[in-house]
């Protein structure tokens, strides 16, 4: 038997989305039968109907209601005390229409069946085709076809199939472009001898504005790169392919050269470069938080800017936390923009996490957020894992205290010094 969950919503055909007055229809319908079993069966076998609701009142009485296909109204199906005054009403006109597109085709489909008619389809002054049915009670109802709901109809019907053409359109192209940003992530991460990194990206939504980057620096430097685009979806999505090209772009222009200290030792100097090109290339008051780190394998010295972003964490391998906080402000907002860098060591057993504000920032039932400090533990917990394990274990412990509905894209990047 088919779910009674979809059988009682408004069907799309009723209800006008222009509408500003409070939305209105036809609910229930009595019809007064002898035994409901037999009637629900007539409703659903021969008429083609849906199960609304079958429950028991309190009182004992038994609630049983069927819709047609279009669900715009119910029918419930009363099997009234012997004697009383109700059932004097089994078996006589009830006064319902139901309105048809097509009565010819209705009458063949219905009466096929086993449903009883009174006679054929008769057509009626001013465009008006019926004819007359019975349920198993002898419960006698109106099929009815006019022109004008006719016309309104396919009417209808384009419009629907316009707007499911429209919607798989958009699915698709959606689509699209969540498998396009997905290869502006890292593919293929530069191999280290003494650090070990990954980096995840669950996005809210197909698209995002969340960014994660390891860009090859040569000489055995790689960049580390966490990025949140200001705003959501697809314009974020924009945005933070323009910041990703601009980073990119200033990379491979001064990697190419002959060595210069531009790129490759001045991190603020390309990052200066990339803010100019971003502030001219986005909308008024669109910026980006980004932490941007430049690790030498040789030396294992991380020099880091932290654009406005949430503070990178350190686990030292003596237990010790340190939080490498902003060095400057955030990118996109003004032309004239500088950075200070910071500088720091990774030793063998160090662990280096970077994350998004979607991890912090996600919330429980209860409204609290996840926080820095329930990540800090959850690092804690599961450092000694490998970096893709334990981006896993941190994924999970977010989605565990968070288990509604995503609201904000999660990214997070580990690196662990070996």
């Amino acid at each position: 038997m088919e779910s009674t969950a979809s059988a009682h919503k408004a069907h799309r055909c009723s209800f006008a989305p222009d509408r500003t007055d409070p939305y209105t229809r036809l609910g229930t319908v009595t019809v007064f039968v002898r035994d409901q079993d037999r009637s629900l069966r007539f409703y659903l076998e021969k008429l083609g109907f849906r199960l609304a609701f079958d429950f028991r009142h309190p009182s004992g009485d038994r609630w049983l209601t069927v819709t047609p296909p279009d669900g715009t109204a119910t029918l419930l199906l009363v099997a009234p005390h012997p004697g009383s005054e109700e059932s004097k009403l089994v078996g006589r006109a009830t006064q319902i229409s139901f309105l048809t597109e097509d009565i010819s085709a209705k009458f063949e489909e219905w009466r096929e069946r086993g449903v009883r008619f009174q006679h054929p389809p008769q057509t009626q002054p001013g465009g008006a085709t019926s004819t007359t049915f019975e349920d198993v009670d002898g419960n006698s109802f109106t099929l009815l076809a006019l022109d004008e709901m006719t016309r309104e109809v396919e009417s209808e019907r384009r419009a629907h199939a316009e707007r499911w053409d429209s919607e798989r359109r958009a699915a698709h192209e959606q689509e699209a472009a969540r498998q396009t940003q997905a290869r502006l992530f890292p593919q293929l991460p530069p191999p280290l001898k003494t650090l070990a990194y990954k980096g995840v990206c669950l996005q809210a939504r197909e698209v995002g504005g969340d960014y994660y980057d390891f860009l090859d620096l040569g000489r055995e430097r790689v960049g580390l790169v966490i990025g949140d685009v200001s705003g959501k979806g697809t314009a974020a999505a924009l945005m933070m392919a323009n910041l990703q090209a601009h980073l990119h772009s200033m990379c491979a222009t001064y990697w190419n050269r002959p060595y210069t200290p531009f790129a490759l030792d001045q991190p603020a100097r390309l990052l200066q470069a990339v803010n100019g090109l971003f502030y001219k290339s986005t909308p008024e008051n669109a910026y980006a938080t980004l932490f941007f780190a430049e690790y030498d394998d040789a030396t294992q010295r991380l020099r880091y800017a932290n654009c406005g972003h949430p503070a990178a964490l350190v686990f030292r391998n003596d237990g010790n936390v340190e939080r490498l906080d902003s060095t400057c402000t955030v990118l996109g907002l003004t032309s004239g923009w500088d950075c200070s860098v910071g500088d720091e060591r990774l030793f063998p057993g160090d662990t280096l996490a970077l994350y998004t504000d979607g991890v912090t920032e996600s919330f429980n039932d209860g409204g609290e957020e996840f926080g820095e400090g329930r990540l800090i533990e959850t690092l804690r917990r599961h450092r000694e894992l490998p970096p893709e394990a334990l981006l896993a274990s941190l994924a999970e412990g977010v989605r565990q205290f968070s288990p509604h509905e995503q609201h904000d894209d999660i990214t997070l990047v580990v690196a662990h010094c070996r």
